[in-house]
């Protein structure tokens, strides 16, 4: 984990409103290491999502370079950015569009299918994924059949079938009861264990202690950056230290 994955530099993003511009990104420039856990908090309005958005070429940036891997994505078509998204990305968002008349095991698949897999190695490897999930017995069953938790983990699944370089997550727990949310965010610890790179917004306290830095954004910008202690493992020990810093950063 010592080369960056994802970066951007002097990214810019405004709206037009009316007669006048509304600019809502400001200048942030950050970079991702390769199977690091990354964060990003901050106050509702503050960009968040949008920052996710342009780094992620599901919005276009005003100005400045947004690099994934090498590919300079602020400047890539969307035909390019489509190929690069189906595989370099993943995307788990609070809601889990997972198509309702399709069982867990084939919301995976069809994600699997656009990859160049064949039809078998795309359904061994989205059973695998659903059995490291805890999903491999109700597999068959309708999205609506289960819980929350268990359709975000299937939400996971499909994100993570074509072994995507990075895996975005926009409040991936906003809609979950404790427990639920509780098991995907050790699910995706596991994952960064695994040299997996996850970028995650969220305004849950609790939910960012899971990440490896948290980012803190006010007002478009990037306020400052907080790293977990090492040494610090317990859950209520890292919510202290990271509650203390948030607080000095006007949270």
């Amino acid at each position: 984990m010592t080369d960056s994955l994802l970066s951007c530099n002097g990214v810019n993003k405004s709206y037009r409103s009316e007669d006048a511009d509304i600019a809502v990104i400001r200048g942030v420039s950050l970079d991702v290491r390769r199977g690091e856990f990354t964060v990003l908090m901050g106050s509702s309005g503050s960009g968040k999502s949008t920052l996710l958005y342009l780094l992620s070429g599901l919005e276009a940036v005003s100005s400045g370079d947004v690099w994934l891997d090498g590919h300079r994505i602020s400047a890539s078509s969307e035909k390019k950015l489509s190929l690069l998204r189906r595989r370099s990305m993943g995307f788990v968002f609070q809601a889990f569009n997972l198509v309702p008349n399709l069982s867990l095991l084939e919301n995976v698949m069809v994600a699997g299918y656009l990859s160049t897999g064949s039809k078998k190695c795309v359904k061994d490897k989205s059973m695998q994924l659903l059995c490291k999930f805890g999903l491999e017995r109700i597999c068959h069953r309708l999205p609506a059949q289960v819980s929350g938790g268990e359709q975000q983990r299937a939400a996971t699944a499909r994100a993570l079938v074509n072994e995507p370089l990075i895996l975005f997550a926009d409040e991936p727990t906003g809609a979950l009861n404790s427990s639920a949310g509780q098991n995907v965010l050790e699910h995706f610890a596991g994952l960064a264990e695994q040299n997996q790179s996850i970028f995650m917004v969220t305004h849950d306290l609790r939910a960012a202690c899971a990440g490896d830095r948290v980012i803190f954004m006010r007002d478009g910008r990037i306020h400052g950056e907080f790293r977990f202690v090492d040494e610090v493992r317990s859950l209520k020990d890292r919510e202290e230290s990271l509650f203390g810093w948030l607080t000095e950063q006007g949270w």
